[in-house]
């Protein structure tokens, strides 16, 4: 790695070199940044994380700590709860059970906010995927906060901080995909608006972060296949963004390298314990990473696809992954080629690869195949089509997520990608 002589920052090739017993180690490329110029960043996360196999059987002294009676928020099948909340009460708590059938609505988080309320719960505990966890985080912060939910709400609300710390969560995620359990915000459906929003929050990251990849063992390989495309996503887009954070670099190429290893192998055996505990570890590095940095252009539609069409989030990320990374490429080439931002491209392809001199079109290209591979279909499977481009195309350039994009896209760029995605 190394810089002009003018500071510029460049990227250095991998390079093996030698190790202790003989072993040798690739050191992956990484974009240096001149000292004078890295920029202000800072980095928040749930206040405790914990990560091991088997680590739900402390779950018990660790609810205890922040309350005695507990909302459970889960999936949409409670009995996939069971142990946790035996282990809960075993340990003294009282618990209520809240199911969340799909991704979940504002109706929804009302919904549980009002039972745990008549229950007198002090604290909420999100067991499942992303959405289970997401309501409990909206949950917990509506518990503590005055007024309704429309007053916090993004894009569609009246966008108000929250006051208040939000109640104690602990999020135990039992999928690998999407990190909800380290970031600051709860992405819900408005069904009304045909479109996703956010109610977010530095007060809504989670007190516990309990990561057990022992809990992903039973998924079956269409959901690993989805949600590990989520996460493979949510580390490809912090990296590249036009935010970088330092902090963020480091657990994005770790996660990389992990997903790029696991991700095929845990679809294909899913008893495998080192592909189920490398997909886990990526997951959390990628929520780590986009609560601290941005995401880009395919979170950018996720929003308004997930609003429109109920097509699941990581079937999303992996249909756009790949046409995102091209156009990005293709803009940078054209309107930036001095960006830094190709570089990274590089790195994140020589990560994917495990090749030395990979180029960014190499990373786009694995993407694509491991896609394919995986039998992810594309949008069209959901229901998608040219007349829904515009309307999209229109959202999409006004989410959050779409400004942290490496650069801002053109409408026709954008249509090109949903094209490129069907």
């Amino acid at each position: 790695m190394h810089r002009t002589r003018e500071g510029r920052a460049v990227a250095a090739r991998a390079r093996p070199v030698p190790g202790a017993l003989g072993r040798r180690f690739t050191f992956y490329s990484a974009i240096m940044i001149p000292e004078a110029f890295v920029p202000r960043f800072e980095f928040a996360t749930a206040g405790r994380v914990i990560f091991g196999w088997n680590t739900l059987e402390e779950v018990g002294k660790i609810a205890l700590e922040c309350g005695r009676r507990a909302l459970v928020v889960t999936g949409r099948d409670p009995a996939r709860a069971a142990r946790l909340v035996q282990l809960l009460e075993a340990a003294g708590l009282s618990t209520t059970t809240f199911g969340v059938a799909g991704e979940p609505s504002t109706g929804t988080i009302e919904e549980g906010v009002g039972l745990a309320r008549a229950e007198s719960c002090e604290l909420v505990v999100g067991f499942g995927g992303g959405s289970a966890i997401d309501a409990a985080k909206a949950i917990s912060a509506l518990l503590t906060n005055p007024g309704e939910l429309m007053d916090y709400l993004e894009v569609i609300g009246r966008a108000q901080p929250l006051a208040r710390p939000a109640a104690p969560c602990i999020a135990i995620p039992t999928t690998a995909g999407t990190g909800a359990e380290v970031t600051r915000n709860s992405v819900l459906s408005a069904v009304d608006h045909g479109v996703k929003v956010s109610l977010r929050s530095p007060f809504m990251l989670p007190r516990v972060a309990l990561v057990d990849p022992a809990l992903t063992v039973s998924l079956p390989p269409a959901v690993t296949a989805s949600t590990g495309m989520d996460a493979l996503t949510q580390l490809i887009e912090p990296y590249t963004c036009c935010r970088p954070n330092p902090c963020v670099d480091a657990l994005c190429l770790e996660g990389l390298r992990r997903a790029a290893r696991a991700l095929p192998r845990a679809c294909a055996d899913g008893a495998s314990r080192e592909a189920r505990e490398d997909m886990a570890l990526a997951s959390l590095l990628g929520g780590f990473a986009l609560a601290n940095a941005g995401l880009g252009a395919v979170h950018g539609f996720a929003g308004p696809l997930g609003g429109m069409f109920p097509v699941p989030h990581g079937v999303v990320c992996a249909a756009l992954l790949a046409p995102v990374m091209e156009a990005n490429l293709r803009a940078l080439r054209d309107r930036q080629p001095d960006s830094p931002v190709l570089a990274r491209y590089a790195t994140v392809a020589e990560c994917l690869t495990g090749r030395t001199g990979a180029t960014p079109e190499d990373g786009v290209r694995w993407v694509a195949a491991v896609s394919r591979q995986l039998g992810i279909p594309g949008l069209s499977a959901g229901g998608i089509g040219a007349a829904d481009f515009p309307e999209l195309v229109e959202k999409a350039a006004r989410a959050s997520s779409m400004k942290a994009n490496p650069l801002p896209l053109s409408t026709a760029e954008l249509t090109a990608i949903l094209t490129a995605a069907l």
